[in-house]
């Protein structure tokens, strides 16, 4: 007799989604829920939008999603916040950086070694891209070297053969260099998962502790799906609003891990055409590394000079944890202490720069942006060996950022795969 397989739903194919779809669907029937459509790298080049510049067109960053429909843009009165949306979630948009954090995971009992190792046997990463370091970059890490910042190279998510630094890794890679969540999609969908796109999850039916029916709009029309389990993966900020909806609360403990550009012009650096982030520094509560601020670019008027003739650090910040969404809008500020840890990063990033020969008079900061959400429902001890919150009902696993104790300050794409990994293993056991 042959028994039917049980089903899961999976909501999102970011990072955590699309991993815990491939990792389910060898013992599931898996169906992917995407509120977004297919990803297509930027399209227009960067040359003659930066000329559009002095025309004053472009106003305010949200624009951008006219010609970016993928990436979705917000405002509060601190910074701008930017997220992917489409298959691939925000890994799309990300720079490939393949960087292990689980520090705060492992202080409340949750130890991934063997997960890590998996997926550096399984994934692309590596750190050859130094072979491609431009003079500049060569000479800006030589600095921080020398400032005993200890700066490593970025292993990062990437078929080093394909890569033509054009420096457009935040807007997707056109020649398939850099490695991106839509690869373990497609993996599960060829060993028969589903993923419905242009489906919009408004909430979820909970009936006697049982997550009954995932509701949805797609296409104008309303639909429900139903599965023996659920996964949520819409993100730091899509699982919370879904979950608020679904009569569940998250904590007011937001996180966004901001990033605060400090540029100068040099004469002929070419950032622009260098690969984004190629090394980091890991300081107290934030890392620096060289990164071409394509935002601040067109948005921010200090950044008037050419594209080709500035060169920028990054500062990356672990933020206090305060903050929400309600409503499907962000309620989030810097602290004292982010503005004063921000002002650290900047200190050190001038230092830089004037190490770099530019002058004092010449620095200039950009627009504080950022792209990690995450933190509202955050993992304890409690949960470190279930992987799944007492306050949801038991056939419901949250597999995103939401779940993180605290501010990374990193990349979190690869931390979140690892936990995504572990959350269907620990499905496997018990389903």
């Amino acid at each position: 007799m042959t028994h039917k397989r049980k089903s899961v739903i999976v909501i999102g194919s970011g990072a955590g989604g699309a991993m815990a779809a491939k990792e389910l669907q060898s013992k599931y029937d898996v169906t992917v829920l995407e509120e977004g459509r297919a990803f297509h790298p930027f399209a227009v080049p960067m040359e003659p939008l930066a000329k559009l510049r002095k025309t004053g067109l472009f106003l305010d960053e949200r624009m951008i999603q006219i010609l970016f429909p993928n990436m979705k843009v917000q405002k509060t009165s601190d910074m701008v916040l930017v997220h992917g949306k489409g298959i691939g979630g925000t890994t799309t948009l990300a720079t490939g950086n393949a960087i292990r954090y689980d520090k705060d995971l492992k202080a409340i009992g949750i130890n991934l070694d063997d997960t890590f190792q998996q997926l550096y046997e399984e994934l692309p990463v590596t750190t050859a891209h130094q072979r491609y370091w431009n003079p500049i970059t060569r000479k800006m890490f030589d600095i921080f070297s020398e400032m005993d910042l200890n700066p490593m190279a970025t292993p990062k998510f990437l078929y080093t053969d394909k890569c033509t630094s054009c420096g457009n890794c935040a807007v997707g890679c056109k020649y398939g260099a850099k490695w991106d969540s839509r690869v373990l999609l497609t993996e599960a969908m060829t060993n028969g998962a589903v993923c419905i796109t242009g489906c919009k999850v408004t909430h979820i039916e909970i009936r006697n502790n049982a997550a009954v029916t995932v509701h949805t709009i797609t296409n104008g029309i309303r639909k429900s799906y139903t599965a023996d389990l659920i996964v949520l993966a819409a993100g730091g900020m899509g699982t919370p609003q879904i979950l608020a909806s679904s009569g569940i609360v998250c904590k007011p403990t937001l996180f966004v891990d901001p990033v605060l550009c400090v540029a100068a012009p040099f004469e002929n650096a070419k950032q622009n055409r260098q690969i984004s982030m190629p090394f980091i520094s890991q300081q107290n509560g934030f890392i620096l590394s060289p990164y071409m601020d394509w935002l601040s670019f067109f948005f921010n008027k200090a950044w008037r000079y050419p594209m080709q003739n500035l060169v920028s650090v990054m500062i990356k910040l672990a933020d206090e944890e305060q903050g929400g969404i309600y409503n499907h809008a962000v309620q989030k500020k810097l602290t004292v202490k982010d503005y004063s840890v921000l002002q650290d990063g900047v200190a050190l990033s001038k230092e830089i720069l004037l190490r770099m020969g530019v002058n004092q008079k010449d620095i200039f900061l950009g627009t504080i942006n950022a792209g990690h959400p995450g933190g509202m429902l955050p993992f304890t001890e409690k949960e470190n060996k279930t992987f799944h919150h007492q306050c949801l009902p038991e056939n419901l696993y949250i597999a995103d950022a939401t779940i993180l104790p605290h501010a990374m300050g990193n990349p979190p794409m690869l931390t979140i795969m690892a936990l995504a990994k572990c959350i269907a293993d620990t499905i496997k056991t018990i389903l």
